[in-house]
């Protein structure tokens, strides 16, 4: 049997989901930003900087008292969370680290990149195994070569790096904005032994497991995001869970969704107050952009690469979400030496209006300006 769900009824059941219709679902802290990524699942990492960087970002609009602070501890000191690829890189749950051992083994048989291969790997692993943790900075004997894309470096020992990263062999023990210090798996988690890795079976019900902890309300898309070589077997296993009673199988708006039975018991009611966010576009409920648009009536378009006259909402629009609804889309900019938040550009979108969301709106750009102009630490 399936059951009918409401766009608006499956909207709310997200944002539950999200935590991003409570005020503060995870207390203060680096516990909360251990509790908060746990939760969630992952939180992207991503290198723009015209307004804080999208990880603190998406921690700040569910902990309501971020600092920056709580994330370093969370990865440097307690290791409660760590950095690795998911749709693409982010802060995971330390705990969770046996579900992405298998896709970083899976990668060390290449391909090579003509300026790292085996040997240059094998090297600056051995590197940091004889003389501790490094950051690019350190290594300073390089041969420069020329790039081979915009955003390479000209250190060949910089893309060997990275190389060791994502084949677990080094992680990143410690971030000062996007200088990362590298250090061995094994002594900065301080095992006896490595986690055993996760079997297939299991990464698929992990998979799984987390989007409807995440989203509330699933579909084959959303659980496999980024990773559609796994619908048939996600399909399979969906299948096994509604045999068995643990998933119902949902319709909304004509697309094939399943949640739990609890899941369904309380449908959240629309929120008395507007409750105001400024998202990042990488925020677990903007980066989907076809479940954004099904729920919530509203596409965004990141458009910091499209050409300035073709951009709609400008260069690094922020979707606004008041109460259950996206009514705006703020392109804001940081101008830090003056201590102030810039509106470049505001679009209206949906139900948004200046006579009902103007005040309410000003008041979170207001936090958020405060928060934009934090000394860092």
């Amino acid at each position: 049997m399936t059951v009918r769900v409401r766009v608006e009824d499956a909207r709310r059941i997200w944002l539950r989901a999200q935590r991003l219709s409570t005020a503060e679902p995870f207390g203060a802290g680096p516990q909360a930003v251990a509790a908060a990524v746990t939760h969630l699942g992952y939180v992207q990492i991503d290198t723009i900087h015209v307004i804080e960087r999208a990880h603190h970002h998406i921690l700040f609009n569910r902990i309501p008292a971020y600092r920056r602070a709580d994330l370093r501890r969370a990865q440097s000191v307690d290791k409660s969370v760590f950095e690795t690829w998911t749709h693409a890189l982010s802060y995971v749950p330390a705990a969770d680290l046996r579900f992405f051992l298998p896709q970083m083994r899976e990668l060390r048989t290449g391909p090579w990149h003509r300026n790292a291969g085996p040997q240059d790997v094998r090297r600056v692993v051995a590197r940091v195994r004889e003389g501790g943790p490094l950051t690019i900075r350190d290594i300073t004997d390089d041969v420069l070569v020329d790039k081979d894309w915009a955003w390479a470096s000209r250190k060949p020992s910089k893309l060997a790096l990275e190389v060791a990263f994502t084949w677990g062999l080094l992680t990143v023990s410690e971030r000062a904005g996007m200088v990362k210090t590298y250090e061995l798996m094994d002594r900065h988690f301080g095992w006896d032994k490595p986690p055993r890795p996760a079997t297939a079976r299991q990464e698929l019900a992990y998979r799984l497991d987390r989007a409807l902890r995440s989203q509330g309300v699933v579909s084959l898309a959303s659980v496999c995001f980024h990773a559609p070589r796994l619908k048939p077997a996600v399909r399979d296993l969906i299948g096994q869970r509604v045999r068995r009673g643990q998933l119902v199988a949902v319709d909304v708006a004509g697309v094939e969704h399943w949640a739990t039975p609890q899941t369904l018991d309380i449908i959240p009611p629309a929120p008395e107050v507007a409750a105001v966010r400024l998202l990042s576009p990488f925020d677990p409920l903007i980066i989907q952009r076809d479940r954004l648009e099904l729920l919530f009536g509203y596409r965004h378009v990141f458009e910091a690469y499209v050409p300035k006259p073709r951009r709609r909402y400008g260069y690094f629009a922020l979707p606004v979400l008041a109460g259950d609804r996206i009514v705006a889309a703020i392109d804001l900019k940081t101008d830090r030496a003056a201590g102030r938040l810039l509106v470049q550009q505001w679009t209206w979108v949906g139900d948004g209006d200046e006579r009902t969301h103007r005040a309410v709106v000003d008041a979170e750009l207001e936090r958020f300006e405060r928060f934009q102009l934090e000394p860092p630490g």
